[in-house]
């Protein structure tokens, strides 16, 4: 794979939509990079960019604890007040992710007064997020806060075997998850780049 063939794949990817200050925060669940993620979302918070966090993560793998509830009992431990939490602890996938999250929100807030949303996530699942967002809340103001739990920085994520694999895992689920509406493209950001046939990985 050629250089430029990286650098366009890492611009789809990854795209660039610096957080901002938001009517709400998004925290997509995971049990990878934990730490990283709280410590991220907890400095958001203190930087005043939302004052309400929605965290999304049902009970995934072998562990009997929702991302969710085992990622606001961290967050609770660096000083977040719970009554800034909103939990959603059902969701299994990234389309459940939103769509529950969304249900859970309404339950607490007036959607309607909800504008702006930035995103927390795996930086690898950046471009996922996004268009899962557009395709099953759509009308938002949306940027975003990836989280880089990898020991390289973003623009050498190639250079590293994990986040490589993640990253051109990705790439190749979108045609597919577009084709079954599962996602919508994103306006303003770069267009899925059609590259050489590559040999499996």
């Amino acid at each position: 794979m050629t250089s430029d063939e990286l650098q366009r794949i890492a611009a789809y990817m990854m795209p660039s939509l610096p957080a901002c200050v938001s009517d709400l925060g998004f925290l997509f669940g995971t049990r990878q990079g934990v730490p990283e993620f709280c410590a991220v979302a907890h400095r958001l918070w203190q930087d005043g960019m939302f004052s309400r966090l929605l965290i999304s993560g049902g009970r995934t793998g072998s562990s009997p604890i929702a991302e969710a509830d085992m990622i606001a009992a961290r967050l609770i431990g660096l000083g977040m007040p719970e009554t800034a939490l909103i939990l959603e602890t059902a969701a299994t996938n990234t389309g459940e992710n939103v769509r529950f999250g969304r249900a859970r929100v309404a339950e607490v807030m007036d959607l309607a007064a909800i504008g702006s949303v930035v995103v927390i996530g795996k930086i690898c699942s950046t471009r996922r997020y996004l268009m899962t967002m557009q395709r099953h809340w759509p009308g938002l103001r949306l940027s975003v806060c990836p989280v880089n739990y990898f020991s390289v920085p973003d623009q050498r994520w190639h250079e590293h075997a994990e986040f490589r694999s993640r990253v051109l895992g990705e790439f190749d689920k979108i045609p597919r998850y577009l084709a079954e509406g599962f996602l919508q493209e994103i306006r303003g950001c770069p267009a899925y780049p059609q590259l050489a046939p590559r040999q499996p990985r």
